[in-house]
């Protein structure tokens, strides 16, 4: 519709808090680029375990961020990283990549080098001519697009986290996870200020999706 909002909607919480399924769901409803920065995570991870980087030796992390080439496949609704012209697979969801991926995302240098590319999506989904950019992740209403048109974070209960791991198929030591990246010094995970809490312990996805829904669906309607 010409003249209609470009909206971007950021969605914050720990792992297995529902943000993946909650943003398929309002890309769906309302017709916005889905981006799942947590997967952007992984297949950088993914890449520095593959060049023999460690987390620990920050030398050899820059050495192969040096020449890291970030591009974006958009398929359906759903904007997937590249490196190097190609799409990760499925390792990025496995124990290597679950075990390291807070430990690389702690250093400031390797989330300097994802920042822009992270913000560029929505550049990705205007050209897209999709109505908005929906990103999940555990920075995004606080450091990516704090000037987001709508803002939510997520949280459950650590227990029911781990359960909906363990039934998709994944091991995830979220309680750790959440440990490790809550107390990192750069862009740690935490509630961004003016932002919607949702308790989704209790919730299903829909409700949560709708919840979200009729924050976003009265500021569309306005002329």
């Amino acid at each position: 519709m010409p003249g209609a909002p470009f909206i971007i909607v950021a969605i914050d919480g720990g792992a297995a808090s529902g943000k993946s399924s909650t943003a398929r769901a309002l890309s769906e409803r309302f017709n916005l680029l889905h981006s799942d920065t947590g997967s952007y995570y992984r297949a950088v991870t993914a890449e520095m375990l593959r060049r023999g980087a460690s987390a620990e030796d920050l030398g050899s992390v820059k050495s192969a961020l040096a020449d890291l080439r970030l591009g974006t496949r958009i398929e359906g609704r759903s904007a997937r990283i590249e490196i190097a012209g190609s799409a990760p697979g499925d390792e990025i969801r496995g124990r290597e990549v679950n075990d390291a991926v807070s430990h690389f995302a702690a250093i400031p240098e390797l989330r300097s080098a994802l920042l822009s590319y992270q913000r560029g999506q929505a550049d990705a989904a205007r050209r897209g001519g999709f109505a908005g950019l929906v990103m999940e992740g555990r920075d995004i209403g606080s450091v990516i697009f704090p000037g987001a048109d709508f803002r939510f974070y997520l949280h459950a209960d650590p227990a029911l986290r781990e359960q909906r791991r363990v039934k998709q198929g994944q091991v995830d030591k979220v309680a750790e996870r959440d440990r490790l990246d809550s107390s990192r010094k750069t862009a740690p995970l935490s509630q961004p200020a003016g932002s919607i809490s949702i308790d989704t312990t209790s919730m299903t996805i829909a409700e949560v999706a709708d919840r979200m829904a009729s924050v976003i669906a009265p500021s569309l309607a306005r002329p």
